[in-house]
């Protein structure tokens, strides 16, 4: 499964940074997961948990209250 490079992250701190093969997210309309090469996408996100299951197969959960998703080419980019 390809990867592509994720980046979430607050004006505090980043939470994770580095290659993903798919990350999951709960967006306002509701949950969607994204993988590499998706459509150039944006969405808000309402509370609850970003999944991601990174190149090495590890799967990682971060709670979430709100944020803003952007996914183009091989970069996604999550903003709390």
């Amino acid at each position: 499964m390809a990867s592509f490079n994720l980046t979430i992250a607050s004006a505090e701190e980043t939470l994770f940074s580095g290659e993903a093969k798919q990350v999951t997210l709960p967006g306002t309309s509701g949950e969607f997961t994204v993988l590499a090469n998706h459509q150039p996408f944006v969405s808000t996100l309402r509370p609850g948990v970003v999944t991601v299951l990174s190149e090495n197969g590890e799967k990682q959960e971060f709670e979430v209250k709100h944020g803003i998703f952007e996914t183009a080419g091989k970069t996604a980019t999550v903003l709390l």
